[in-house]
């Protein structure tokens, strides 16, 4: 990796270990999370790599090979707001760290991206990366789930998204060649593993050539809107409901969405659209999965990228050109945007020996519609993988 060759250079001594938070997708269970959804997620065998060392003044010396400028701070001093750079992951990484172990090592460390910034969960991947490389130069274990929960209260407390646990599940449970299928209301979770009669298939990411940033995006929007839904759909129902930052769509039987949808605005009606439907899918697909059937389960994620569009209402126009493009591609199972789908790159599970003509069809009438983004739009052929690992 890179970030080893840089490390030696910078330091003059190789890095006492490595870490690799992989990246993820989620073909099924989009935008749900937050809602305490059912989701599959997959993670990949692309992600952030960091090359550390402990620093035994405390202090926390970072260098990215993605972005320009350095990044220093103290375990003891980490500032109480976010700073407005790259490292303020990894701040809000140590904040969270420190509010229960007390820290008394720095580190010193590179950080290495592998694929483009933007629908992957780059953000969870360095938080969750980083965050296991510190507790280890403190000599500190973290638990899966303490780990996955960290991780969600740095993005949440400190970057200031309002992301559910999703990203960080899929980062730190998947295992190569399963399907992560999780419950986000009681976090219980399946690792279904292929089926010895499903077709091959490869992950393809396709990056749009846009790099997208969801605090400054309207995912948050997104979340209210949703909560604006389930609270008034009980209401409406006479059911109880409590603060409205606790209310989920998940608390909302689905005859009682049925039942008072048409009453909603419609906003609030095709967030809970997207919701119940994409459950559904959820559901739907991890029995598709168990079975082998990647037709099917191909469909499923199509009909997901269609309900994001018109339902839930993201996507830019470029990732919708791509969308529409992979439902038109020979050999592509199924495809969506990946993470929030405000700018980024789309996925598909395709099949591998059509891999270059849908790389060819797909760039070419991309490009064809936005030939600006030529040299910034890629292709990747990714497999999957384990969760974080040092």
């Amino acid at each position: 990796m890179r970030c080893e060759e840089v490390f030696h250079d910078t330091y003059n001594r190789d890095p006492d270990g490595l870490a690799f938070c992989p990246y993820r997708i989620s073909p099924l269970g989009a935008h749900i999370d937050h809602q305490y959804g059912k989701i599959n997620g997959l993670a990949l065998d692309k992600g952030i790599h960091i090359a550390y060392s402990p620093k035994y003044n405390g202090v926390v010396e970072l260098k990215s090979l993605n972005f320009p400028k350095r990044a220093q701070f103290h375990v003891a001093s980490i500032p109480d707001e976010k700073v407005g750079d790259w490292a303020d992951h990894m701040r809000g990484a140590a904040k969270m760290l420190t509010e229960k172990y007390p820290l008394r090592m720095g580190i010193s460390a590179v950080i290495e991206g592998t694929l483009p910034v933007g629908g992957l969960s780059s953000s969870a991947a360095v938080i969750i990366a980083f965050l296991s490389a510190l507790a280890k130069v403190n000599n500190i274990t973290l638990g899966d789930w303490e780990t996955i929960m960290m991780a969600k209260a740095a993005e949440n407390k400190y970057v200031g998204v309002n992301c559910g646990k999703l990203d960080q599940s899929c980062e730190v449970l998947s295992r190569k060649d399963h399907l992560l299928y999780m419950d986000c209301k009681d976090d219980s979770y399946e690792l279904i593993p292929l089926n010895p009669a499903m077709k091959p298939f490869k992950i393809a990411v396709l990056f749009s050539g846009l790099e997208r940033s969801l605090a400054t995006s309207a995912y948050n929007l997104r979340q209210d809107e949703c909560k604006a839904a389930a609270y008034n759909l009980l209401a409406y129902a006479g059911m109880d409901y409590g603060k409205f930052i606790d209310t989920r769509l998940r608390d909302v039987p689905v005859d009682v969405f049925e039942t008072y949808k048409d009453r909603l605005p419609d906003n609030f009606r095709k967030r809970a659209t997207h919701y119940f439907s994409e459950i559904a899918r959820a559901e739907a697909g991890s029995e598709a999965w168990r079975k082998g059937d990647l037709d099917e389960y191909g469909k499923l994620v199509f009909a997901s990228g269609k309900s994001s569009v018109e339902n839930y209402e993201c996507g830019c126009p470029e990732l919708i050109t791509m969308y529409n493009i992979m439902t038109e591609t020979n050999g592509i199972y199924g495809g969506r945007f990946s993470g929030a789908g405000f700018k980024g790159c789309c996925m598909a599970l395709i099949d591998p020996e059509k891999a270059e003509e849908i790389e060819r069809t797909v760039t070419d009438r991309y490009l064809r519609v936005y030939p600006e983004l030529t040299g910034k739009y890629s292709f990747h052929l990714c497999d999957s993988a384990d969760g974080v690992k040092l």
